[in-house]
């Protein structure tokens, strides 16, 4: 991992909690359960706005390598408002976010190659889910978004590092599509 993407990471953090902790109204800390189950975490953190409203950010990152070797790290952040058909935290809900991500990653439709992209994304789309409570300090919310994604990116080669594409700077891709969901875990504090 090269140390700007690193860097980059460290600073996300770093502005991540400096936001939790600067916050003094009743919070959400949350854990995704899906995600981590496959090694991914992914942890969001909720303050609400008002009766129905609030503001959101979750941070979902990947360390990993395929089996086959091919780099599949990320690391995503998504700042979502979010309005609630009862009240925060209860039932159903939509939000609306702005993402961005940086990757090292063998892209879906790569699968079978030899190659891999290295790039950015921006993402702006809905978030639409449902909150279960379990009891005062815990609730379970389902949650599915996506929208679109608009990724800058260089293509390189898995066996030699060399770009593959004839792009001088980066090539550009976007495409609507679902890109986060799960079942976060959330504690109520």
């Amino acid at each position: 991992m090269n140390l700007i993407f690193k860097i980059k990471k460290i600073f996300i953090l770093f502005l991540f909690f400096q936001f939790a902790i600067l916050t003094v109204k009743s919070q959400n800390i949350k854990g995704n359960v899906a995600s981590a189950l496959l090694g991914i975490p992914n942890f969001g953190y909720e303050i609400p706005l008002g009766k129905k409203t609030s503001f959101q950010v979750d941070l979902t990152a990947s360390f990993w390598e395929s089996v086959q070797h091919a780099p599949q790290k990320f690391i995503m952040l998504f700042p979502e408002f979010r309005y609630y058909s009862k009240i925060v935290n209860k039932g159903f809900f939509l939000g609306t976010h702005i993402g961005v991500s940086n990757y090292t990653m063998q892209k879906y439709n790569y699968w079978s190659t030899d190659y891999y992209q290295k790039g950015f994304n921006v993402m702006y789309g809905v978030t639409t889910g449902y909150s279960f409570e379990i009891n005062q300090k815990w609730n379970l919310e389902l949650f599915l978004g996506g929208g679109s994604s608009q990724a800058y990116y260089k293509g390189y080669k898995i066996s030699n590092q060399e770009r593959y594409d004839a792009a001088k700077k980066y090539n550009k891709s976007g495409e609507w599509i679902v890109y986060r969901g799960g079942l976060m875990l959330v504690y109520k504090l």
